[in-house]
């Protein structure tokens, strides 16, 4: 019997998988972490024989070189990927035995990278399962502008064509396994649903209902923002990545983290959104340790930049630095629990800002305060409040001088980057209310909401 086990990344929104027979197994796209992936095989009584990059990763740094030093196995690499390590080149149609009668194929299923590899789990001569990266994803497919933009419809095209193969050569009953497509901005478009199968996406996905020309458009009209830590990952798997440090850092205490916000440090404060609003250390950041802390802080701060953590506990601070790790944020420079009684200064007051929901904005009256959009350009396409200013969050630290003057009313989607934006202009010395809601309530709220 072969078994497979998925292991969520959910703040990164991928997806890792363990899977074999009774005694050894392989394991599919590990994170950096990877006493995730250990733990999983103790709990299945399993040795890890294998260790499967479907690609050289752009959203996070692998932990596949480390696990498979680690217990001693095989690291299978698409042998397209230019690495700087020994490993095991696996070219199309490789097949390796996982444990008896379960085997791992490789197919190369280009479009993603150049590279790109799916993996097809065996048991007999009968297909059960297909580990398909970032090639055919729940609904969609992975993103092909990853790479190199004189390559990205090549790639485009290539996708559709992988995609075909996969419908082609599979029984419609196996199963499709996605590293992508839970959140992650390696994805064209988010999964709907939480399982699927080649026959299911016969049914349902673009890539398989479209003929290429009309795929290729649809796909590139609808890529968005690139992070920009994304260009730090691929080139940190393909040199091979240093094992992770999870021991907790220096503790700061509140002398110095004054000293590093006063040396133009990021001081991060991981508290939710509220108790960060009702008071603060002034000049730290907000990046709530719930919401898509990796993403959105890595995309974010200027790469290499020193970061002081600020957790109400010390579970959420080692949470938070096991989510940074996977991005290359490997040690906080110090870090700090607690609140804010503990993190200022004596005699120094929390700074605050007020919240409010679209509603509290149509009684102030959109027109006389400042309105900011940190939506991204895809979102805002789909309606914005007339007259607001539009800088997406991932573009406003280095932007807060095109914000005009006077109190700032700061919105999103649904209130995690407004938070985000409030913090970023509060610590910038500005009026700021940050709005916390959804924004389908803004027309509700009789704002003068356009598209177009």
């Amino acid at each position: 019997m072969f078994f497979v086990d998925t292991i969520e990344l959910e703040g990164l929104g991928n997806r890792s998988y363990l899977a074999g027979g009774e005694h050894t197994a392989v394991a599919v796209d590990p994170p950096r972490d990877i006493d995730r992936v250990l733990a999983a095989a103790a709990r299945r009584g399993v040795r890890i024989s294998h260790v499967a990059e479907t690609h050289l990763h752009n959203d996070y740094v692998t932990g596949g070189l480390e696990l498979a030093r680690v217990v001693g196995a095989a690291y299978l690499v698409p042998a397209g990927a230019r690495v700087s390590f020994a490993r095991v080149a696996v070219s199309d149609g490789d097949t390796v035995e996982v444990d008896a009668g379960v085997t791992l194929r490789a197919m190369a299923t280009p479009g993603h990278t150049p590279h790109h590899t799916s993996y097809v789990l065996s048991e007999g001569d009968r297909p059960v399962a297909a580990f398909t990266g970032g090639s055919l994803l729940i609904g969609t497919v992975g993103r092909p502008d990853l790479v190199e933009p004189r390559l990205t419809e090549r790639l485009a095209r290539a996708q559709h064509a992988s995609a075909h193969r996969l419908a082609a050569e599979l029984p419609d009953a196996t199963a499709v396994l996605p590293t992508h497509g839970f959140g992650s901005f390696c994805s064209s478009a988010q999964a709907e649903g939480d399982t699927t199968t080649i026959g299911k996406e016969k049914a349902c996905n673009a890539a398989l209902g479209a003929d290429v020309d009309t795929f290729v458009a649809g796909l590139l009209a609808g890529l968005d923002d690139v992070p920009a830590y994304y260009a730090h990952m691929g080139p940190a798997n393909a040199a091979g990545p240093a094992p992770v440090d999870l021991t907790p850092p220096a503790v700061a205490d509140a002398e110095e983290i004054a000293a590093r916000l006063a040396a133009g440090e990021w001081v991060v404060d991981l508290r939710n959104r509220v108790a960060f609003a009702e008071g603060h250390v002034a000049g730290s950041f907000n990046f709530e340790a719930d919401g898509k802390l990796a993403t959105y802080l890595a995309w974010m701060v200027p790469w290499g930049k020193p970061v002081t953590l600020l957790a109400e506990s010390p579970e959420q601070l080692a949470d938070a630095q096991r989510e940074l790790v996977r991005v290359g944020i490997d040690r906080p420079a110090a870090a700090a629990t607690g609140g804010p009684g503990r993190w200022l200064r004596r005699g120094e007051a929390p700074a605050s800002f007020p919240r409010s929901t679209f509603a509290g904005l149509a009684e102030q009256g959109a027109g006389r305060v400042v309105v900011l959009d940190v939506r991204r350009d895809s979102e805002r396409a789909g309606g914005w409040i007339e007259g607001s200013v539009h800088i997406p969050v991932h573009e406003l630290h280095d932007r807060l001088g095109e914000v005009p003057g006077g109190t700032v009313w700061v919105h999103c989607a649904g209130g995690m980057r407004a938070a985000i934006a409030a913090s970023l202009l509060d610590a910038a010395g500005r009026d700021v209310v940050a709005v916390d809601d959804g924004f389908d309530a803004a027309h509700d709220a009789g704002l003068p909401v356009t598209s177009g």
